[in-house]
């Protein structure tokens, strides 16, 4: 087949697509009382990529250009004459039908795999519009200025920092702690996000397993507290159970993005601990008798002050943790990841991966990862005994143990059960 006629499929088949959702959107319009449906973006794509192939053949880039300007004239000035009799402002047609001319006209004479993916990233953003739209309705100011400081943190922030270590252990790397902060927030925002979006309102379950993305152990203690003056704090401690389920999953797609050889020294005995608390924590919320109250976990992981301190306790660990493998190898390593995991497990286990870096065996590090998370386990169980009852951390504690159990003994040699 002939690539221009296949790059004009395309062409047409981008305009189609987004045609469809605008066709759908307005499909109880009367028959010729609207602009542009689902032939007339078909068309507009397919214009681009004749326009553009005509272009290329002439040698001619002004042939594209006048006609591009053409078309966005004319489709302006019929959706003008639209939005006067309906009284309508909104000026997303005419960008739509802008992008699927460009975008036909990509798929001819520039990266077609582009063009197709832009396609479909356009006739998404379009078909999306009631949920953006709820979306910025729920979001507050707090969350709009976290997005700023993210691409602030991300864009500017990020570049001008030394990329190199500072340390003699080779421990503090500036660009990487920033680097590595502004991920763990990144993730930690996609919970807090989903807890705003989602609600408590929707119940315990969906509460927690969101509000344990931000933080399992601020999850806990909440629900400790709730449990104090719940008749049955049962399936409160399930939930809690699913977020521990929910921090152990974390740290493992924390691993595979960070440093992807260590997870198979983690994964195993991380996911088998995670089912036994998703199967722990089932059981307890099976016995659910509807006093309920939710998790209530909405820190914004953006919060200038906490960022910072999660990164001055990042670098003091790192260089903490390199300082101590270097004189004392993994006895050290241990001691530092376990200590570090009590207070703040993603600090622990960050560090513990930058050591991939500096010879550190990747078993020794898989074994810091995994001290770090038991540590951490330990400290919730604590915090939990200590704010809510015993019908609370009791049955937690239960669901704890079988995990660490079952964690414990996928590292086993076969043997161990013969």
């Amino acid at each position: 087949m002939d690539p221009l006629i296949a790059r004009l499929g395309l062409a047409l088949t981008i305009g189609l697509l987004v045609g469809l959702e605008r066709g759908w959107r307005e499909r109880d319009a009367p028959d010729r009382s609207r602009t542009a449906g689902i032939r007339t973006y078909g068309i507009s794509g397919l214009l681009g990529g004749l326009l553009a192939a005509l272009a290329d053949a002439l040698d001619a880039v002004s042939v594209l250009v006048g006609g591009f300007i053409a078309f966005a004239a004319i489709f302006a000035w019929y959706k003008a004459r639209e939005a006067a009799h309906d009284e309508d402002f909104s000026v997303t047609a005419v960008i739509a039908a802008l992008c699927v001319f460009a975008l036909g006209a990509l798929s001819v004479a520039g990266d077609y795999r582009a063009a197709s993916a832009g396609g479909a990233a356009l006739a998404a953003i379009l078909a999306s519009r009631e949920v953006l739209h709820g979306l910025l309705k729920r979001l507050t100011w707090i969350e709009l200025r976290s997005a700023l400081i993210l691409a602030v943190m991300s864009a500017i922030v990020l570049p001008l920092l030394p990329n190199r270590t500072m340390d003699p252990w080779g421990g503090f790397n500036p660009w990487e702690v920033w680097f590595l902060t502004v991920l763990m927030a990144s993730i930690s925002f996609a919970g807090y996000v989903a807890v705003r979006v989602l609600g408590t309102t929707r119940g315990l379950l969906v509460s927690s397993l969101a509000g344990a993305i931000v933080s399992s152990t601020a999850v806990t203690v909440a629900l400790a507290r709730n449990a104090v003056s719940a008749s049955n704090p049962l399936p409160l401690a399930g939930a809690a159970s699913l977020a521990a389920m929910v921090s152990l999953l974390r740290v493992c797609a924390v691993v595979l993005i960070v440093e992807p050889s260590v997870f198979p020294s983690v994964g195993i005995p991380a996911i088998v601990a995670a089912l036994s608390f998703a199967v722990c924590g089932a059981l307890l919320l099976a016995r659910d008798s509807g006093d309920r109250k939710g998790a209530g976990v909405a820190r914004n992981p953006f919060d200038l002050g906490p960022l910072l301190l999660f990164a001055l306790l990042f670098a003091i660990v790192a260089t903490a943790s390199a300082a101590l493998a270097a004189q004392f190898g993994g006895r050290g390593l241990l001691a530092s990841s376990a200590l570090a995991g009590t207070f703040d497990v993603d600090v622990s286990v960050l560090s513990a991966l930058r050591l991939v870096k500096h010879s550190v065996p990747v078993e020794t590090i898989g074994q810091a990862v995994l001290a770090a998370l038991t540590a951490n386990a330990i400290c919730r169980l604590s915090l939990a005994a200590f704010a809510g009852p015993i019908r609370f951390w009791l049955p937690l504690a239960g669901a704890t143990l079988v995990a660490a159990i079952a964690g414990y003994g996928t590292m086993l040699p076969p043997s161990t059960f013969w």
